[in-house]
């Protein structure tokens, strides 16, 4: 892609984009809304592919990352032009149900995999990682949810998100 390969793209849309789709619909719980945010997604990525740096992760984190904040900025436009603040549920489910339109057998695999490695973190790094990748809370408005200082939430999401690596990588050993 920073040679401007269109090809490239093309073979990472159609590997990653059901990720890509299925987080953005948890996060929105619009169809279309979706759909619009996985087009931005890919766009970015192909403007921005040469300055993606393999040492600050995966590119799967990476486009995880730019979904989850070009989400986070759509509720957030949503509120202003609502003028009215929906209140955040007190609990959140108790599994994670991540959907796409994908139904290989590669992503009911992988959805598989995810689940179980969600289900074996401790209660509290599971729902950290969840109130901050699947409703779309930032890492401010966690720490004001939760009551805890910023650079504790920061350090434990980082501490649940190693722990998903290692839990991913004994999964699919």
């Amino acid at each position: 892609m920073v040679k401007g390969d269109e090809q490239a793209l093309s073979s990472l849309y159609d590997e990653s984009s059901p990720l890509v789709y299925s987080l953005a619909l948890r996060i929105l719980g619009n169809a279309a809304d979706a759909e619009e945010i996985v087009l931005d997604v890919y766009a970015q990525v192909w403007r921005s592919a040469a300055r993606w740096e393999p040492d600050r992760g995966t590119v799967t984190s990476w486009l995880v990352t730019l979904c989850r904040s070009r989400c986070i900025d759509r509720i957030r436009s949503r509120q202003v032009r609502q003028h009215v603040e929906a209140p955040m549920p007190e609990t959140l489910p108790g599994q994670v149900a991540i959907t796409g339109s994908a139904d290989s057998p590669e992503a009911l695999y992988d959805r598989f995999v995810v689940q179980r490695a969600l289900e074996q973190l401790p209660a509290e790094q599971r729902k950290l990682l969840e109130m901050a990748f699947f409703s779309g809370m930032t890492h401010t408005e966690l720490a004001e949810r939760l009551a805890m200082p910023l650079g504790t939430v920061k350090t434990r999401i980082r501490a649940a998100m190693t722990q998903m690596r290692n839990l991913l990588t004994e999964l699919q050993a």
